[in-house]
Parts: C-alpha cells; sequence; structure tokens
C-alpha cells in the first residue's frame, strides 16, 4: 500500500514538472534539444557493416601518389562492398482485370434390350415395373457461373540509399536498403533490396528501381494507426482456423 502511494506520488510530481514546463514556455517556440554525443548515450551500439577488403598501399618511386585513394577524377560510383548507391523508386502499377466464366453440360444416357435369349419377360418378374426396353435411362445437367473483377492502382515515388552487400562474381552487386521515418506515434518503413548491374548505375551515383533484378521494395508502416487499421489478432486466427 505504501508502494502504491510513494508511487502516486512520483506520477503526480513528474505531471507537476511537466506543467511546469509547458506553463513556463507559453507564447514561446519550443527549445530545440542541444547537441550531444550519440556515442555516450544509453543503448548506443556501434553500427557493422560489410566492407571490403583492405587492399595493401602501394607508392611508385618519386611519386606522391598512393594506389587505391580517393581522388578527384576516380569514378565515384559504388562499386565495391560497403558503397552507397541511391535508389530511385518508381512504382506505378494499374491494374484492371475482369474474367467471366459460364459453364453448361447435358447428358442423356438410356439403354435397352428388346431381345435377350427369349427371357425379356422374365425382367419384369425379377425387377418388378422395369420392361427390357428400357432398362436404364439417365439424364443430368450441370450449371456453372464465376465472374471476377480486380481494379487496382498504386503509385510510389521516392529515393532511398542503399548498400552495396555483395560482389558477384561477374561483377554484378547485391543492394540492400532500409528507410525507416518517424512521426509522433507511426513509423513509416522503406525496403529496397536486388541485384544491379554497375553499368545501370548513373554519373550521379543512382539507379532506377526497375533496372533492379530480384528486386523487393517493400513500404509499410508499424504503429499506432497501423495497428487500429489490422484485425484483431484473435481475429486473425479464427480466419485462418475456420473452414467456412
Amino acid at each position: 500500500m505504501l508502494r502504491v502511494g510513494a508511487l502516486a506520488v512520483v506520477m503526480l510530481s513528474l505531471g507537476a514538472c511537466s506543467a511546469i514546463d509547458r506553463l513556463a514556455n507559453v507564447g514561446s517556440q519550443p527549445a530545440l534539444s542541444a547537441i550531444q554525443d550519440p556515442t555516450a548515450q544509453p543503448g548506443y551500439k556501434p553500427v557493422r557493416m560489410p566492407m571490403p577488403q583492405p587492399a595493401p598501399a602501394t607508392f611508385q618511386g618519386n611519386s606522391l601518389w598512393r594506389s587505391g585513394s580517393r581522388a578527384f577524377f576516380k569514378d565515384q560510383r559504388a562499386q565495391q562492398v560497403g558503397d552507397i548507391v541511391t535508389v530511385k523508386v518508381k512504382v506505378s502499377d494499374k491494374a484492371n482485370l475482369d474474367n467471366a466464366t459460364t459453364r453448361t453440360r447435358t447428358n442423356s444416357d438410356t439403354m435397352g434390350m428388346k431381345g435377350l435369349f427369349g427371357l425379356e419377360t422374365t425382367i419384369s418378374k425379377i425387377l418388378p415395373g422395369s420392361t427390357a426396353s428400357a432398362l436404364v435411362d439417365t439424364d443430368s445437367a450441370n450449371n456453372s457461373a464465376g465472374t471476377g473483377k480486380i481494379r487496382r492502382q498504386e503509385e510510389l515515388v521516392t529515393n532511398v540509399a542503399a548498400v552495396v552487400t555483395q560482389v558477384l562474381p561477374n561483377g554484378n552487386l547485391v543492394i540492400e536498403g532500409k528507410q525507416e521515418i518517424r512521426v509522433n506515434f507511426e513509423i513509416r518503413e522503406m525496403v529496397v533490396a536486388g541485384v544491379i548491374r554497375p553499368e545501370d548505375i548513373d554519373t550521379e551515383n543512382t539507379i532506377d528501381s526497375q533496372k533492379i533484378a530480384e528486386a523487393r521494395i517493400a513500404y509499410g508502416g508499424r504503429g499506432q494507426i497501423t495497428d487500429v487499421q489490422q484485425p484483431r489478432y484473435g481475429q486473425q486466427v479464427m480466419d485462418i482456423l475456420l473452414p467456412f
């Protein structure tokens, strides 16, 4: 009981401090946070990315040039593991599909034996109500009709920076990039991955998404709004398990 009371007092104190700070800033613009060392923040983890094999530095005699160093006239486009290339994502998808199916089948079978070695009259005794000239008479009819319609239109235009994660034996580059933008309590995610040719990278170190082979492009989000738009977990489970 004492712990609950102490917790309530702490919460009220924090709320009062927040209210005092807001009252002190009435009529003024919200202040920006001071720049701090991100490596000194709690929970900081250094980023580990795939890097190319270090090239040994070689020097030519009587020359200040070092092979492998960055140069103004050197091709700055992505070409090795760890380099960054900008992907211009432009997806314009429009589909209109109308499907209609109609199926009809009618069958009719009749079989009779007017002569059966003189035993035509015996059949009526064995099977009362039947005659040898009309032993079997069947009719069947089957009709089915189905219609389907799809109307879809999507358009996505944005730029995402991707990192070269692998250089294939034929020289093609495997890239992967992820972008996250948080707005209030919602995070928008953009993922791009695939295989590109170095020749398709233009002089600005960018490449169109249409030139990515095995492209994997995902655009979505997570947060409170996304959770509200999704059905409850129980409803999703029931939709999977219930056969009807």
